[in-house]
């Protein structure tokens, strides 16, 4: 059974001072839950939220990273120097990235590999656009994303890997995502994954939704067969609905 992953993106949102807060309240909120759950949280507050975290059930991951240890990068951040102040988590592909930032999939392998080189735990995006889904070609673009993505991988780090399927059409489109939808695509990625790594491998990978999840719609969508949680974006900037959301099997 793969346990359930509830992970919050702040994206550009919360100071140090706010971050200390937010898991200050959020601590007793989720200290029995049984799910996983992690906070990535800007550059700025990685450091402080670590600290705040400790000695609780949170982890705390960042939101990018560069592909080299170090270097001409400026504004960058290496996978080395995430992992010399703790972090664990990192995601990696983000729909944002791609779309303002240019990030090719190329781009998030080299990340994915750089992440497991330093003992990180990458968090990798995946999902079409609204166009792509429109001219029919959504399980073309997830077959590519999810190839692209992972080439030259190991399958135990394959198989230690978590995926967040982002349908980007569903994301402030004002068109909805059905569970349905969701599940379908977390399936097509599981099943690519089996193709090349096998069914045990591609079993073990935990698949998270993006995409507008909040305390009304998580426990439908964290039930579906191919789900194991979410990436949660606005709904984890306020401590009580990211709670609700964590704790949706109580």
């Amino acid at each position: 059974m793969r346990q359930k992953v509830i992970a919050g993106n702040w994206k550009m949102n919360m100071h140090p001072g706010e971050a200390i807060e937010f898991i200050t309240n959020l601590t007793p909120l989720v200290k029995d839950t049984k799910n996983e759950i992690i906070l990535c949280v800007p550059y700025i507050d990685l450091f402080y939220s670590i600290l705040t975290a400790q000695g609780t059930n949170i982890k705390i991951g960042a939101q990018n990273m560069h592909y080299e240890e170090s270097g001409a990068y400026t504004g960058e951040i290496s996978g080395k120097m995430l992992k010399a102040i703790n972090v664990e988590y990192v995601i990696i592909g983000h729909s944002e990235r791609r779309k303002y930032f240019n990030e090719t999939d190329e781009i998030v392998n080299k990340k994915v590999k750089s992440a497991f080189k330093y003992g990180l735990k990458p968090i990798v995006c995946v999902g079409e656009t609204l166009n792509q889904r429109e001219e029919g070609r959504a399980e073309e673009v997830i077959k590519k994303q999810v190839d692209d993505v992972l080439e030259g991988l190991t399958n135990e780090q394959v198989g230690s890997l978590v995926i967040a399927y982002e349908p980007i059409w569903a994301i402030g489109t004002g068109k909805a995502a059905t569970s349905e939808d969701a599940n379908n695509g977390a399936k097509q990625i599981r099943d690519e994954i089996s193709k090349t790594y096998g069914q045990e491998t591609a079993s073990r990978v935990i698949i998270l939704y993006g995409g507008s999840v909040n305390e009304t719609n998580a426990k439908e969508l964290f039930e579906m067969s191919d789900i194991d949680g979410g990436l949660v974006g606005k709904a984890s900037l306020n401590p009580e609905e990211f709670s609700k959301i964590t704790n949706y099997d109580k």
